[in-house]
């Protein structure tokens, strides 16, 4: 693998950058450490456009590490309701709380500390230390990784531990001594508009000369795709309880997995009937019972199935636990709380409901 000297392609890399790069991202106008891993989390798996606003807010309520390290998990939850990979705030406030608890409230500037912290991994902790501090840290997210498979023609999956090895060798080879923030701000532009997955602007890119793949006339060739899988399907009966003032009960998802910390309707055994459900849980029966349209929310490993049902209790609970993980929100006002975006749109539907006029009467 021939790897051009670092000074030719980062100064090729820069010159496009400095003319054609995006240099008004807002955690690019006041590159804190902190700003920029905020900035980084949010953007893993995630576009640039969708990002923007969400960043924006969230700095707005926290805008320092501290301030995100004393908050309930619940507003964190509820900042991030709708940019998905929950994961990405639970660990984003965890390590918040580490780094007050343990390192005096601000980021360690060292590569292999900011590794331990939940959710930073090589190449976030690069971007960091690179974009924020001006170290000298290579970075390996997912548009670099496209950026230099394509010029350099790296065969195979990167997700395969010897394909990922000689794209960071290549990362590493490659960052220059100077610069070293606009450089890898150029890497992940670069990929993220004009090397993109589809459609690339090879006639454009700085790279065109050296570009292994568009030597070979098939840059879409680079890099090779996951190995394809049919994920499996989950199905799940939702339960969306009014009681008669029209409020719906939801219970808190435990910390850990699929929508860990965040607010969701009970669910009901795959033979349990409803009416059944409310009487035991609740010691109310039910006034009326509607099915709602059945839709699919994928996950990156399987797809899920959600059945909602709404009903609509006829008296107020009588057996209603004094238990944290369960409250009756009004679904029109539902506060400071974590919701998946699908679930948002049910509380949406739920809350539209006639239950007078519609419905199937029990």
């Amino acid at each position: 693998m021939n790897v051009s000297p670092p000074p030719e392609f980062a100064a090729a890399l820069l010159d496009w950058f400095d003319a054609h790069g995006r240099h008004d991202l807002p955690w690019q106008k006041d590159p804190t450490p902190y700003r920029v891993w905020v900035s980084e989390i949010m953007l893993q798996q995630t576009q640039v456009g969708v990002v923007v606003p969400y960043f924006e807010r969230f700095l707005a309520r926290f805008p320092v590490l501290d301030s995100l390290a004393a908050a309930e998990t619940d507003e964190v939850l509820h900042l991030w309701s709708g940019l998905g990979y929950y994961a990405r705030a639970r660990n984003l406030h965890r390590a918040a709380q580490v780094v007050v608890a343990e390192h005096g409230g601000e980021l360690p500037r060292n590569i292999e500390a900011l590794q331990t912290l939940p959710g930073i991994g090589r190449s976030t902790a690069g971007a960091i230390l690179s974009l924020a501090l001006g170290q000298r840290q290579p970075i390996l997210d997912g548009n670099c990784k496209r950026v230099l498979a394509r010029c350099f023609g790296v065969v195979g999956w990167p997700g395969q531990a010897a394909v990922l090895a000689s794209l960071w060798r290549l990362a590493e080879q490659l960052t220059p001594a100077a610069d070293v923030g606009r450089y890898n701000q150029a890497m992940m532009d670069l990929g993220a508009t004009l090397c993109t997955r589809a459609a690339p602007g090879c006639t454009r890119c700085p790279l065109a000369e050296r570009c292994i793949a568009l030597q070979q006339g098939q840059p879409m060739a680079y890099p090779a795709p996951r190995p394809r899988r049919d994920n499996p399907v989950r199905r799940a009966r939702m339960l969306l309880v009014a009681d008669p003032g029209g409020r719906l009960l939801l219970e808190r998802r435990p910390p850990t997995g699929i929508w860990g910390g965040l607010w969701v309707p009970p669910e009901l055994g795959a033979r349990e009937a409803a009416e059944d459900w409310c009487r035991s849980r609740l010691g109310s029966s039910v006034l009326r019972l509607e099915m709602l349209t059945p839709r699919r929310h994928s996950f990156s490993h399987f797809h899920l199935d959600i059945e909602p049902l709404a009903v609509r209790l006829t008296d107020e609970p009588v057996r209603v636990a004094d238990d944290p993980e369960q409250a009756w929100i009004d679904p029109t006002a539902t506060g400071n709380i974590g919701l998946p975006a699908p679930i948002r749109r049910l509380l949406d539907e739920a809350a539209a409901l006639s239950f007078h006029d519609e419905g199937e009467s029990i």
